[in-house]
């Protein structure tokens, strides 16, 4: 690690579908840009992914792609340690551990929950116990920051609960786990899909990270042209992720109620920034075993950390005997 970054970074990816730009620029972006500011972990989140998925090969699937992905977009293995949840045995024995501090009706507030039960669902123990998983997930590697959306702050506040509670109890006047800050993004915007809606799998309304061309022309073709004073808002929305003001001003301008001309530039330029990072993908598809191998050793250095910090938890609590 450079001796001059002084901030652990962790996030986790759950490798349940495949990502689109809205991914891209609300998340997946953050890593790429933080890794040289900060010592990054990223995981992949297949014990939280089997909320939803509960077919050995699919996860496994999902699993490989997500880590294709970050590669292709530029996660470098050699600043950023990528790993796999299960590769951390540790962080579900310091779950258990949180479990037995926490009470059922803080787990109740959780956003997770109480979306799932206003839509009549049964909800699994996993779903109902997600925000500790999270929170083990994040503070065994003693983060310093969490790049999240507005909308899932909770989590990162769920993990300074859990870290304050556990200090008070068995700290003794020691900092056992530090207190994590979200990062979040203040310019980073809600992406529109091309129905005007927040960009989104389940809206069926994306505009896909490594499409073929053809699939982007469709997409961007297909966009609804909510418009106002002669300018097409939604295509406008999309098409500043890939230009600066500047340029689109003068564009849209010159180009007023030619909704047409403004979706083929929109095209050209989302075909030009997925084209490089799409065929950056195929090759690492190529070589399996390279990709696997980077995984692996994240999940090493990961672990590694993880089993220095349960050390300390285990002789706290009083189960370290030997």
């Amino acid at each position: 690690m450079d001796k001059n970054i002084t901030k652990t970074l962790l996030s986790g990816v759950k490798p349940t579908g495949r990502p689109h730009i809205g991914n891209y620029f609300g998340a997946m972006k953050q890593f790429v840009d933080n890794q040289d500011s900060h010592d990054s972990y990223v995981f992949i989140a297949d014990y939280h992914a089997m909320n939803m998925i509960q077919n050995g090969e699919e996860l496994r699937q999902g699993t490989l792609d997500i880590v294709l992905d970050y590669l292709a977009i530029g996660l470098d293995p050699k600043k950023v340690c990528l790993f796999k949840q299960s590769d951390v045995p540790q962080v579900t024995e310091l779950c258990v551990i949180f479990n037995t501090l926490t009470t059922m009706p803080y787990l109740m507030r959780a956003h997770a929950f109480k979306d799932a039960e206003a839509k009549n669902k049964e909800i699994n123990v996993g779903t109902f116990d997600y925000p500790i998983l999270m929170a083990a997930d994040i503070l065994i590697q003693d983060a310093d920051v969490v790049p999240v959306g507005r909308d899932q702050k909770q989590h990162v506040e769920y993990a300074r609960d859990t870290a304050e509670k556990f200090n008070r109890i068995f700290g003794q006047g020691e900092e056992i786990f530090k207190l994590p800050e979200p990062l979040i993004l203040a310019d980073v915007e809600t992406v529109p899909g091309i129905d005007g809606q927040k960009m989104s799998k389940s809206y069926n309304n994306t505009i896909p990270l490594f499409a073929e061309d053809e699939e982007i022309k469709k997409a961007c073709l297909s966009i609804v042209t909510d418009s106002s004073g002669e300018l097409p808002k939604n295509v406008y929305a999309i098409h500043k992720l890939f230009r600066d003001e500047d340029y689109l001003k003068k564009l849209y301008e010159e180009n007023k109620g030619k909704y047409k001309i403004l979706k083929e530039a929109l095209m050209a330029d989302v075909i030009a920034f997925v084209t490089p990072i799409r065929e950056r993908r195929k090759e690492l598809a190529k070589n399996i075993p390279a990709v696997l191998e980077i995984l692996k050793e994240g999940g090493k250095k990961a672990n590694a950390r993880a089993e220095a910090k349960m050390k300390k938890v285990r002789e706290v609590i009083g189960v370290s005997l030997y």
